[in-house]
């Protein structure tokens, strides 16, 4: 497995299937957001897109292979600014991004730090806020825990910090809604329906977004066939010529 010294500090993880215009993959995970996790996921882009798209999977920093510093100042920018460098380490200038789970996030704060970058979005039963920031902290803490006990460069102090630039915010985590309002990039949103993967901030980001397509249906195993049709079609029609 390939990897990439970044100038954000990370070491990422990466691997590059198929030819074609470039997919950017932020996996499911949470925190522990890793390549590995779209074997497990309803459907699997690396197997399902390489055919016709460059796919890029990735781990995120201090997840999987990848690790990087931790410091207070560590927030939702942070990780955005790893995607943007893998993708300039790559040579790829634009891409598709399709977010599973905390992907959703970051998918918009790629398009807020890059739009003319991203072509277009699938946000896949994304992660926001309904009642839910309990069970955000406890993820957060789930993976730093042990992270900070095999690390001596880690202090408890900072990963709260840390999480607070995380998950202090509302809706969408890494963005608000005027930027969402006001975001004409297209977007296909996979509707989430648990605690972390709310309906209501999937309906709410297609709602607001004026070039968005939302899909309640989609996981199914009778689904799942036409979901990987949409999603293909999807980013073939918003592939730039």
């Amino acid at each position: 497995m390939p990897s990439a010294e970044l100038s954000t500090g990370a070491t990422i993880a990466y691997e590059v299937a198929g030819s074609g215009f470039p997919v950017l993959l932020f996996a499911p995970g949470g925190m522990r957001s890793a390549m590995s996790f779209w074997e497990s996921a309803e459907w699997n882009p690396v197997a399902e897109l390489s055919s016709r798209f460059s796919v890029v999977a990735m781990d995120q920093r201090n997840a999987g292979a990848s690790t990087a510093p931790v410091t207070a100042d560590d927030g939702w920018a942070t990780y955005t600014a790893d995607h943007l460098a893998l993708m300039d380490h790559l040579g790829l200038e634009q891409f598709h991004v399709i977010g599973g789970c905390i992907g959703g996030p970051y998918c918009l704060g790629a398009i807020q730090a890059a739009p003319d970058r991203v072509a277009s979005a699938v946000l896949q039963q994304t992660i926001g806020t309904d009642n839910n920031r309990d069970a955000f902290y406890d993820m957060f803490d789930s993976w730093a825990t042990p992270l900070a006990e095999s690390r001596d460069d880690i202090d408890p102090a900072v990963l709260l910090a840390f999480r607070s630039n995380m998950y202090d915010h509302e809706f969408i985590l890494s963005v608000d809604r005027d930027f969402v309002a006001a975001c004409p990039t297209p977007m296909l949103v996979l509707m989430g329906d648990d605690l972390y993967h709310p309906q209501s901030t999937s309906r709410e980001v297609a709602d607001l977004a004026p070039n968005a397509t939302l899909i309640e249906h989609w996981k199914a195993p009778d689904e799942i066939e036409g979901t990987v049709t949409t999603v293909r079609e999807f980013l073939r029609r918003h592939t730039p010529a």
